[in-house]
């Protein structure tokens, strides 16, 4: 299914094309606020259909607001910030004796067999973001340093990503990279090689994942999520509106509302057009509710995934200026909403997975559990419980990291 495009718009009619255009001049993306997110779609392309003016940095999944509220807290003893922190400093990713293991080309097949680089890789990336926040917190310049070493030992050496999971991988160590990155170079003293990171960046990770996929939801997400966090790095206005598009065309088909009608809408491209086709790809369930994820039947793990890199590019796009949360709120609410409540023991109906759930979602809840409760006012009961429940939130050793310490009820 396509979305909207202003083109679309102006051969109705050059009367029609200027309104729309008035209108999304005039009302900023925030007037969207807390009304019915997706009443509007082609008024609220209109009205951010492009990359920022000006890249806000830090700017990739936290903003230097964020990050002095942390230090605050932490500085303050108050919770649950300093228990995440504690957290965080006690994991290897935050030792300052870390040794770097970079491979010129990360081999990844189906559930990572074979791992030629690809724990190594997604470690250090994670790593290199925890020695940057940690960096930031305590103002210790060896965090720094470590950060830098490894992102200087990858950046020296990566050339390629291959195998079936490449795409995957790539999405995933690409998540975590231009975080690190962003921290470093724009709250940092130096950062000598930041330029050759950067066209690591560009040219070995940013192909690999700009263009999407049309496997699983959650690997488009995630490989979205890279793409839109080195665009803003490399402030690349082209990448990051593709990303964007990309989004705007995949959530809806990730997460199903009842207002999409009798079956789930299909991402654009993905060749998905009969009723069969949809069901089968949505892991055979033909009962479709408020919050339903793509991957909800396959496990909640795989479907956390999913919910964490939606949640990491609308706080990504917020930072810069192009809230994309108002367009998503709904879908992301209930879907967090829907998989809490059965993650916190409710009993699965039949019609739901043939009545089972497999696994749970991780440490994804805060970012977006913030953004619509905390800033945006949503009531998220079965959320709150779960989100309050896993404090502090940790790390899957995949892309999600300390988010507790970095979004739980952080204002900015």
């Amino acid at each position: 299914m396509r979305t909207g495009s202003i083109g679309r718009g102006l051969g109705r009619g050059l009367a029609t094309a200027l309104a729309a255009l008035l209108t999304a001049a005039l009302v900023p993306p925030a007037s969207a606020g807390r009304a019915a997110p997706a009443a509007n779609p082609r008024a609220m392309q209109a009205a951010a259909a492009e990359a920022p003016a000006a890249f806000t940095h830090p700017g990739v999944l936290v903003s230097r607001p964020q990050l002095d509220f942390v230090r605050t807290k932490v500085q303050a003893g108050a919770q649950p910030w300093k228990s995440a922190y504690d957290q965080m400093m006690a994991s290897k990713y935050a030792s300052l004796t870390r040794t770097a293991k970079p491979r010129a080309v990360v081999e990844c097949g189906s559930y990572s067999n074979p791992n030629y680089g690809c724990t190594d890789e997604r470690e250090d990336a994670i790593a290199a973001y925890t020695l940057a926040l940690a960096w930031y917190i305590t103002q210790d310049s060896r965090y720094a340093q470590k950060s830098i070493a490894i992102m200087d030992a990858w950046s020296a050496v990566i050339q390629d990503h291959t195998n079936s999971n490449a795409p995957l991988q790539t999405g995933w160590a690409g998540s975590s990279w231009p975080r690190a990155a962003e921290i470093i170079k724009y709250t940092y003293s130096s950062w000598p090689n930041s330029g050759r990171f950067a066209t690591m960046l560009r040219n070995v990770y940013l192909p690999k994942v700009v263009n999407g996929s049309n496997s699983n939801g959650n690997w488009e997400l995630s490989m979205t999520e890279a793409a839109i966090g080195i665009a803003v790095f490399l402030e690349d206005r082209t990448a990051y509106d593709k990303a964007v598009t990309k989004f705007r065309g995949r959530v809806p088909a990730y997460v199903y509302i009842t207002a999409d009608g009798a079956l789930p809408k299909a991402a654009p491209g993905s060749g998905l057009d009969t009723r069969d086709e949809i069901i089968n790809y949505w892991q055979g369930q033909s009962t479709f509710m408020d919050g339903l994820s793509q991957e909800t039947c396959r496990d909640l793990t795989h479907t956390g995934y999913g919910i964490s890199a939606i949640s990491h590019i609308a706080e990504t796009s917020r930072i810069q200026g192009q809230d994309l949360y108002p367009e998503i709120a709904e879908r992301l609410r209930h879907a967090l909403g829907l998989h809490a409540k059965y993650q916190l023991g409710a009993a699965v109906p039949a019609d739901l997975c043939g009545g089972t759930l497999k696994d749970s979602l991780g440490p994804v809840t805060e970012v977006g559990f913030n953004a619509l409760h905390n800033r945006m006012g949503i009531a998220m009961t079965n959320t709150q419980t779960l989100t309050e429940q896993q404090r502090p939130a940790g790390t899957n050793n995949l892309f999600v990291a300390w988010e507790t310490l970095t979004h739980a009820n952080n204002p900015n």
